[in-house]
């Protein structure tokens, strides 16, 4: 690749995958597999683009702009070679060497998979494999791993629900977290196989996250109990029970003041940093705490004698 030459005189390479087509999708498998050829292509000097759907990184080239940038070869990574996508790339680059790496050819007789000058396959149907791209992407962020609980619409508060709102303004200021974000529900199942069945299950994964995001009263106090801060907002306008359980563990809970308003992005900021530093030593602290005086109240009320007549 490194002996063609572009308008610069030098090879010039175009990375493309699934996740350059406005219809298609990012996968972390996908954009991992081009990671790793794009480390390659830096380790051997050649200059090289990866075109983005712009529904993924708007920030990105696009296919459309790529064919105007004078690129000598395409790379295609990872996915199957299948498919109106993948053909169109052989009539929009045809003046490029284009080649598929890291890919699963169903048919070697389809049109997408005929028009590469070279296949590097993983796997071909009916023969054996190579190891996946995937794993040869670069590492190094220390990333938090965050869990999200959201609370359910909850009729019961009448025009003071706000969670529409404060869960549409809240994943919004959540994407733009260097986080990975795992959804957490505290709804149990025994037959659903991707839901905890037990609240040991709910607790492992809980305990095995850096912070929990949530809305839902049971999202804060069961991050709390496993010594992890929790982020929490009172999606009811005013506060509600999660303000109210914010106030029993003493912590910080957002609250808005209506459906149309907040919670404010600084809010979050300020918080996230908070749980993200002193929160950390808070949580556990109330980890170690005593429960609720609850239980001790419901055993005196249960020895005391029944009213008469009641």
């Amino acid at each position: 690749m490194g002996e063609r030459t572009g308008t610069g005189g030098q090879a010039r390479v175009l990375v493309v995958g699934w996740f350059s087509f406005v219809d298609g999708e990012a996968t972390a498998g996908d954009v991992g597999a081009a990671e790793a050829v794009c480390a390659e292509l830096d380790t051997a000097g050649i200059t090289h683009e990866t075109a983005w759907s712009p529904r993924f990184r708007p920030e990105g080239i696009g296919l459309d702009q790529a064919r105007e940038r004078g690129h000598t070869d395409l790379v295609f990574v990872c996915g199957p070679v299948s498919g109106p996508q993948v053909r169109n790339l052989h009539r929009n680059f045809p003046h490029c060497r284009r080649i598929a790496v890291g890919v699963s050819v169903v048919d070697p007789d389809d049109a997408a998979a005929r028009g590469f000058h070279t296949i590097l396959p993983r796997d071909v149907e009916g023969q054996g494999g190579q190891r996946d791209l995937a794993p040869g992407a670069p590492t190094g962020r220390d990333v938090p791993v965050v869990g999200v609980v959201q609370a359910p619409g909850q009729p019961e508060y009448g025009t003071r629900s706000a969670h529409a709102g404060v869960h549409r303004r809240l994943g919004r200021w959540l994407a733009g977290r260097d986080c990975a974000r795992v959804p957490l529900d505290t709804r149990l199942d025994t037959r659903d196989g991707l839901h905890c069945a037990d609240t040991a299950q709910f607790d492992a994964l809980a305990a095995r996250t850096d912070l929990v995001v949530t809305t839902r009263l049971h999202g804060l106090v069961l991050a709390l109990r496993n010594g992890v801060p929790a982020l929490a907002v009172d999606p009811v306008a005013g506060g509600a029970k999660v303000a109210a359980q914010g106030l029993a563990w003493d912590w910080p809970v957002l609250t808005v003041d209506g459906p149309e308003h907040g919670p404010d992005p600084e809010d979050l900021d300020r918080l996230w940093h908070w749980c993200r530093n002193e929160g950390r030593r808070a949580a556990r602290a109330r980890a170690a705490e005593p429960v609720s005086p609850l239980t001790g109240e419901l055993m005196a009320a249960l020895n005391t004698p029944a009213p008469q007549g009641r």
